[in-house]
């Protein structure tokens, strides 16, 4: 099935992918390209409209990315956003220079053209200024020929503006991110109104395409899933059986880095309840040896990722010939470990299943997930009819707590850091707060110690910090507002009933700048 498509050229926006996801959302399938991607790889999508992203470049310096020719010799409708605009109008005509006064957060918009279809079915909660957010320091000073003013707010006499005759459009403020409320229908308007965009872009949609090609890629060939429990590899391994049946064998490591309970819960679930062919391995003393020294973060994840491709090799030679391996990398994974698509961007950490593989591996794979993001993974796994128990599983990172235990990786600090992130757990159930109130929540052992006191002794023992993020899409994250009283409790049971630990802290850092997980 051939889709209505959107581009977005990435111009380094931290929003970029977030753009993306919106598109996604108003069910109109969307994909992130470099700026400067050739315009036969552009094109070859059949786009029906082009976004523009932010950046954090002038239009004026030297050296700053441009606008492709074929953006405009295209004829499709275009939206710029803050750098886009800019960047559009620069190059048609227009004036862009520095403001002394720049715009950082919430700002108040001015609706000037209410008709313009941009702006359909927006509400100004008091009569006149609807809230949006600002991130500029430039603005638009004189806007190109065939534009006019769309909406202004306090620093931007042009904070939106349009030419409907060519079906260009810009807007100064970001419509992609929660702080502009209206921002999800803005382009919506944009995808459906002006580029005639068919909402075809759906689960149902999804795994019937999913499903053809994964039988055109495996044939009659045999796959092999390594299965860790969580949302990702279910759902592909969901996907993957309903695709080819028992050609698929799922293989479950137990590296004895899981958390509290899980090994046995996932074999009870997709090998009893689910009828998927699955080998479960008892690997945790090969992952302990090759662990043993490693500190560094990124060598804890080559070794875990050349471990994983080992055994799996191991395992698939045992069944006869195997040839595909299957994954359940999504979108994130790719950005993050700066994979194929994402230009120059750099590596935030390798994942173990995009960055970690081992050159030499002798697989061929399949990874029918790479392009959604979590939430559209979650979708899929509902529409593919999985148990709450998978599809609301807080989210676990590939090389489990061998990530979370920070420094030096032994059983007995495993052990520890697996009773503590199982007490939090707990108290966050019991205040019903794992769904709502959290997206990803755990505990993280670190390599440091502190002095304590309990009863009259005075003690000198790790600490626990807690970690719990509100995300919509694991792309940006906030720590989430958890209760005191929560807090306090998860705090004074780790202490008493975790042996060697006294100290509990509580990380409060939004990503970015940080990560969500610590390594």
């Amino acid at each position: 099935m051939q889709h209505d498509t959107i581009i977005v050229l990435d111009y380094g926006s931290q929003y970029s992918q977030l753009i993306t996801r919106r598109v996604r959302d108003a069910n109109v399938y969307c994909e992130l390209l470099p700026w400067d991607t050739p315009a036969a790889e552009a094109l070859a999508l059949n786009p029906r409209g082009i976004i523009l992203s932010g950046g954090p470049n002038s239009v004026y310096d030297p050296g700053a990315p441009t606008l492709p020719d074929y953006v405009v010799a295209s004829g499709l409708p275009v939206l710029g956003i803050c750098y886009g605009m800019q960047l559009l109008s620069h190059t048609l005509g227009g004036r862009v220079a520095g403001s002394t006064e720049h715009e950082y957060g919430p700002a108040g918009l001015v609706i000037d053209d209410p008709g313009s279809p941009l702006f359909a079915g927006w509400e100004a909660p008091d009569g006149r200024a609807a809230q949006v957010w600002m991130s500029h320091g430039d603005k638009v000073q004189a806007l190109p020929p065939g534009f006019h003013a769309v909406a202004h707010s306090g620093n931007s006499p042009f904070a939106a503006a349009a030419d409907p005759t060519r079906d260009y459009y810009a807007v100064q403020f970001h419509p992609e991110v929660a702080h502009t409320p209206q921002g999800r229908l803005l382009l919506s308007n944009f995808v459906h109104r002006i580029c005639g965009c068919a909402p075809d872009w759906t689960p149902a949609n999804f795994i019937d395409e999913q499903t053809a090609a994964i039988r055109e890629q495996v044939g009659d060939g045999r796959v092999v899933l390594g299965l860790s429990g969580g949302l990702d590899s279910a759902v592909a391994a969901a996907l993957i059986h309903r695709a080819v049946g028992d050609q698929l064998t799922c293989i479950f490591v137990d590296t004895g880095m899981m958390r509290a309970g899980e090994p046995l819960n996932i074999v009870r679930s997709f090998q009893q309840e689910q009828g998927i062919r699955l080998i479960a391995v008892n690997a945790i003393e090969e992952y302990l040896a090759a662990l043993a020294g490693v500190v560094d973060p990124e060598q804890k994840r080559r070794v875990i990722g050349e471990k994983f491709v080992r055994i799996f090799e191991r395992e698939a030679r045992a069944l006869g010939r195997v040839e595909f391996l299957a994954q359940g990398t999504i979108y994130p994974d790719i950005i993050e470990s700066a994979g194929k698509g994402r230009g120059e961007a750099r590596v935030i950490k390798t994942h173990h299943n995009v960055g970690g593989l081992p050159a030499d591996m002798d697989f061929k794979l399949v990874e029918p997930l790479r392009a959604l993001f979590k939430d559209e993974v979650r979708r899929l796994g509902i529409a593919l009819g999985l148990p709450d128990s998978i599809i609301w599983r807080q989210p676990f990172p590939g090389p489990g707590l061998a990530v979370r235990c920070l420094g030096e990786i032994t059983w007995e600090r495993l052990e520890r850091l697996r009773r503590a992130d199982a007490i939090f757990i707990e108290e966050l159930g019991r205040a019903e707060l794992l769904r709502e109130g959290t997206q990803q929540a755990f505990a993280v052992l670190l390599p440091v110690k502190s002095v304590g006191v309990m009863g009259d002794f005075r003690t000198y023992k790790e600490v626990i910090a807690l970690r719990a993020v509100t995300t919509e899409d694991f792309m940006t994250a906030d720590w989430a507002r958890l209760p005191y009283d929560v807090l306090a409790e998860a705090s004074r049971r780790i202490v008493n009933e975790v042996e060697g630990v006294n100290r509990v802290v509580f990380d409060i850092t939004s990503k970015p700048p940080g990560t969500i997980e610590w390594e």
